[in-house]
């Protein structure tokens, strides 16, 4: 093989890990670390395990403070780790952008309506039950007091 031949090789090799690179990280929250967007399935779950149902309704796509939520808190190993025993992760997305199938696009809404969100992100925490236990916004301070203020639900 030429030494062109090879370089040719080795920096296709290079262009197609950074297309996965770039497509991994660009997955929505709902899509990694645990994260459902089924209410219904996510209510079951929490009282089977006897965990809490964390609700995130945002707007991934545009919602700058969302955006931050996501990435200073809920994408944290520390915010993870807590999640994995105690919580039910559900977001809740209203997208400008991204596509969405009528199915989920109707139930964020409803969900929506419900618990009478009017700004984004809101987050909202139930029992097993499905009982409203808390609310919560953007919090400064990393995952440590956003954690916390979860606890004292």
């Amino acid at each position: 093989m030429t030494r062109c031949a090879a370089l040719f090789l080795t920096m296709k090799k290079l262009l197609a890990l950074c297309c996965f690179s770039i497509a991994t990280l660009a997955l929505p929250a709902a899509e990694a670390s645990g994260w459902t967007t089924d209410y219904k399935a996510a209510l079951e779950q929490a009282k089977a395990d006897d965990r809490r149902v964390f609700l995130f309704f945002t707007g991934s796509d545009w919602c700058s403070w969302c955006k931050r939520l996501n990435k200073e808190i809920l994408s944290t190993p520390e915010f993870q780790k807590f999640a994995g025993d105690k919580l039910v992760l559900v977001e809740l997305d209203f997208p400008k952008a991204k596509s969405q199938s009528g199915a989920v696009k109707s139930q964020n809404a409803k969900l929506a309506q419900q618990f009478k969100i009017e700004g984004y992100p809101t987050v909202i925490v139930l029992d097993s039950t499905g009982k409203k236990v808390g609310e919560l916004g953007y919090q400064q301070g990393g995952p440590g007091p956003f954690i916390e203020a979860i606890g004292k639900m």
